[in-house]
């Protein structure tokens, strides 16, 4: 009985070759395919993986659904506010060291990367004993190169050393961060023109990884067809904070008075990059929409440098617009501290990018009501004051009322003639009283 059943079984399926196709795969992390009935693996993309490479040795596009998921068409692009999202510190270090692909995902404390990691712990460790708040980052490493492994760029400074070791971590903290002096073994170099870094950290996160290599891509392109590769450089780099704002990018790039600040954008897409290289780094302009922050600044003068930026983009503000910019940008109309910076590239039509404000904030209350006033500075001094580097802070005056302003001995003058009158008042209301 057993075996009749076998045969008609197999009967059965014989005449029905659909029984025979393959059972839906199970997931793997290989794909199988072939036209040829071969079986090729292909290794599919892993959301924690670095950048994959294409066959010349670029960054490889990414695939529609990685756009979709990660990229730039990703449903949470651009729904986030930017301004005010970048931590306050005062210097900015970046460790040239292998390349997105290889870094892991904490390429600052791995056991595997010596380098990295000594570095980071000694920063960590003395960043209280430092005058200025240090961040460090790593960017791409090529031998070689302007970044070549080992060296260390250091922002605002504009310098950099060559071939660090991890046996110099130490001493080159001490002496460089510390003393804010020359590491005398190896002296720096002064660097010059423009630096952008793009986050490209994706075995940190995938939505970096997917939109760095893109935009550093785009930027050499355009980079090279405005023929500025000795003025511009472009470098991917590790986390830097704020993964779901990618495409993360940082510029650093002088002014005409030599003075250089890290400006961070958020959101920024490939149609971005000729905007950020003919307003910021040729006109010294802010991209306001896509403007995070900037070093040297808190979350909040952050928020009112930007605040600053869009009076001074519509001067045509009528008083009770200006009134709420200055309560919004100003601690609530408290008198508090908005940043003061020098002008940018020359052009004092320029939305500032060494932040950018060029008017000063004075506020004036009077008896009866509250009114702001917007003193205009002479480009030449923001100029001046830009030469002196680290924050700067431009203050609110409380601009005095009728009596303040006076001489203190006019005021005492008219406080005995108002006595006086008084005196000579009392002294006439008592004589006119019937007797």
């Amino acid at each position: 009985m057993l075996r009749r059943f076998s045969r008609l079984h197999l009967r059965r399926r014989r005449s029905n070759p659909r029984r025979f196709m393959a059972s839906p795969p199970l997931p793997s992390p290989f794909a199988f395919s072939g036209g040829d009935g071969t079986a090729v693996l292909a290794p599919q993309p892993d959301p924690q993986a670095g950048t994959p490479q294409g066959e010349d040795g670029d960054p490889a596009p990414p695939a529609a659904w990685e756009d979709v998921e990660f990229g730039f068409q990703r449903p949470e692009f651009g729904t986030n506010p930017l301004v005010g999202t970048v931590q306050p510190y005062d210097r900015h270090l970046f460790l040239c060291y292998k390349s997105p692909e290889v870094w892991p995902r904490n390429v600052e404390g791995s056991d595997s990367d010596r380098l990295p990691r000594l570095l980071a712990a000694e920063i960590k460790a003395s960043n209280s004993s430092f005058d200025k708040k240090t961040r460090l980052t790593v960017c791409q490493g090529e031998d070689g190169t302007d970044f070549s492994n080992g060296d260390v760029l250091i922002f605002p400074d504009m310098i950099r050393y060559r071939q660090l070791t991890h046996f110099d971590v130490e001493p080159f903290v001490d002496e460089v961060l510390k003393k804010n002096s020359e590491w005398t073994p190896k002296p720096p170099e002064p660097l010059s023109g423009s630096y952008i870094f793009v986050c490209a950290h994706g075995s940190r996160d995938r939505r970096c990884g997917v939109c760095g290599p893109v935009l550093i891509k785009r930027f050499q392109e355009e980079i090279s067809s405005r023929g500025l590769q000795s003025e511009v450089f472009i470098s991917p780099c590790s986390h830097v904070g704020g993964h779901k704002y990618a495409g993360n990018v940082i510029i650093f790039s002088p002014t005409v008075s030599e003075a250089v600040s890290g400006h961070w954008y958020g959101y920024v897409t490939p149609e971005d990059v000729p905007t950020l290289l003919e307003q910021h780094i040729g006109k010294g302009k802010i991209v306001e929409h896509l403007w995070r922050g900037q070093m040297g600044l808190s979350e909040e003068e952050q928020k009112a440098t930007l605040n600053l930026l869009k009076v001074q983009l519509n001067e045509g503000l009528d008083e009770n617009r200006r009134k709420e910019y200055i309560n919004t940008s100003v601690d609530g109309g408290n008198n508090a501290a908005t940043p003061v910076a020098g002008c940018c590239q020359g052009n004092s039509n320029a939305t500032c990018c060494q932040v950018m404000p060029t008017e000063k904030l004075i506020v004036s209350k009077t008896e009866n009501e509250s009114t702001q006033v917007i003193e205009r500075e002479s480009d030449n001094k923001l100029c001046d004051a830009s030469n002196n580097h680290g924050p700067r802070a431009r203050k609110l005056y409380k601009l005095p009322t009728w009596f303040e302003s006076w001489e203190r001995e006019d005021a005492y003058a008219a406080a005995a003639v108002v006595a006086a009158i008084a005196s000579v008042a009392v002294a006439y209301s008592y004589y006119r009283q019937p007797r």
